[in-house]
Formats: structure tokens, sequence, C-alpha cells
């Protein structure tokens, strides 16, 4: 059985006028707004952008700005993205593997 993960993230303030993109996050529908960078667009939704490829344990992101390597999270196509650098694209279908994948 899998738990609902919370989301991480939550806005608190926000600036009215931003379209919403659709993306698919572990094969379920989802969405963010325009200008979000990957990061925002999933930690809006869950709690991890991906388990640890050493402990599997679960990883969000550290630096915030492309320095640290920690925010990496993959298309399920299996192509790479740095999340905290990478915006939200309409159609995106992103996988954290927060159930083994």
């Amino acid at each position: 059985m899998t738990m609902k993960t919370h989301a991480l993230l939550h806005r608190v303030a926000e600036k009215t006028g931003r379209a919403t993109v659709p993306f698919t996050l572990d094969g379920e529908p989802a969405s963010a707004l325009a200008g979000d960078t990957v990061l925002t667009a999933v930690l809006t939704q869950c709690g991890q952008l991906r388990r640890n490829e050493f402990s599997g344990l679960p990883r969000a992101g550290f630096c915030m700005m492309g320095a640290c390597q920690d925010c990496w999270i993959s298309t399920d196509e299996g192509e790479r993205l740095r999340a905290c650098s990478t915006f939200i694209a309409p159609g995106m279908a992103l996988v954290t593997g927060k159930d083994g994948a």
C-alpha cells in the first residue's frame, strides 16, 4: 500500500495571472505555474524529488542554485534534469522514484 506524500513546499504569496502548466508526476496528473522551476513544481505536489542512489532515502535539493548536484530528477524517458535550474514545461513527465521506481 502506498501512502500519499504531503507537499514539502506551500505557496504563501503569489502574483496573480500566471498560466497553469500541466505535467505528470509519477504517472499522475499535476500542475504548476508558468515560470516555476521543476523543483518548485514537484515540491508543491509531494515531499521529494528523488531517492538517493546510495542510501535510498528521499532527497529534495539542497543549495537551490545548481551547485550541489542534489536536485537531479528523471523524466519517464530516463532523461536527467537539474530541477533547481530547469523550468517546468507543459507535458513534462517526471519520476521521483518515491515507490522504488
